[in-house]
């Protein structure tokens, strides 16, 4: 592995290489950056030669990162922050303020919190990109890796180097097509009918889902999907129950009529998650902040 030069490296290449090992293509990298795919093509040659290595291979269609240049990615993610702090210093202006900012979230907090974060960005910070990944099960190596800024899950990553805030605290209700089935009258009922649920990958159930099982209470699921986006196409036109949070009621699922579960069901709480260093950051704080502004108002019982 060779050694790299400092001086022959600026903002520009370290851009690149986020930028590429995200996309996954030349392409997909020339779109983020704003700029042509012979740019990207020369610059990624320059940091193929400064690197010594070929940073990224054929795969199928697409590229992928070797595992230098994934490392080296890690490290300019962190390099790229530490210079806008230090560029920036202790005055802050949301307007004047040029990043991409990457939120890890699933569907169903992605979709309730993250409309109106973008929104305000619009705003009040237009030179904000928003980057969202899923946050599948969070690990604290997301965070400190740098891959991304915030993390928002029910189930925090917990480490002595990360913080948290509980943003809101939702409950779970049962959803069905009204025009194909009455509700359920009662637990019997419920446990008696057929149910679509959601299970991450790897095999990941939903926490009601398993308090549930642990308690003893047993449903029959007749279709399971990867993420709530999937429930409506499944409950539409058909007898299936899912049981899903509250606020999906005020938007994804908004179609569908809803009752309280006749079972006890454990609260989702939901969490705001980022690492140590960012903690007194301006923008930063700044960004945390916005996310909060806009949280959506409690659905009604």
């Amino acid at each position: 592995m060779s050694e790299i030069d400092e001086y022959n490296l600026d903002t520009r290449l370290l851009r690149l290489l986020v930028a590429v090992v995200e996309a996954g293509s030349i392409t997909g990298a020339a779109t983020q950056l704003g700029v042509t795919q012979s740019a990207v093509s020369h610059l990624l040659g320059r940091l193929r030669a400064i690197a010594g290595d070929p940073l990224f291979v054929k795969s199928g269609r697409g590229i992928v990162a070797t595992a230098r240049a994934g490392e080296l990615a890690d490290q300019a993610r962190e390099l790229l922050a530490d210079m806008e702090a230090f560029a920036r210093g202790d005055r802050f202006e949301p307007a004047l303020w040029r990043t991409t900012f990457t939120i890890a979230a699933n569907d169903f907090q992605r979709d309730v919190l993250l409309p109106a974060l973008a929104a305000r960005l619009r705003d009040m910070a237009p030179g904000v990109s928003l980057r969202i990944i899923p946050s599948d099960v969070p690990t604290l190596e997301m965070l400190r890796s740098g891959g991304c800024h915030l993390v928002i899950s029910p189930r925090p990553p917990e480490g002595g180097d990360v913080m948290q805030k509980r943003l809101f605290e939702d409950r779970w209700r049962v959803y069905y097509d009204p025009a194909a089935r009455e509700a359920p009258q009662g637990r019997r009922d419920y446990l008696a009918a057929d149910h679509v649920t959601v299970v991450y990958e790897p095999r990941r159930m939903l926490a009601v889902d398993e308090a549930l099982a642990d308690a003893g209470v047993q449903r029959r699921f007749v279709v399971t999907v990867p993420g709530f986006a999937g429930l409506p196409a499944f409950l539409r036109g058909s007898p299936l129950l899912a049981t899903a949070p509250a606020r999906l009621g005020q938007g994804l699922l908004r179609e569908f009529a809803s009752v309280a579960p006749p079972v006890p069901c454990p609260p989702l709480p939901m969490y705001l998650v980022w690492h140590r260093r960012y903690h007194e950051d301006a923008a930063h704080r700044w960004m945390r902040a916005q996310l909060e502004a806009g949280l959506p108002s409690r659905p009604k019982p």
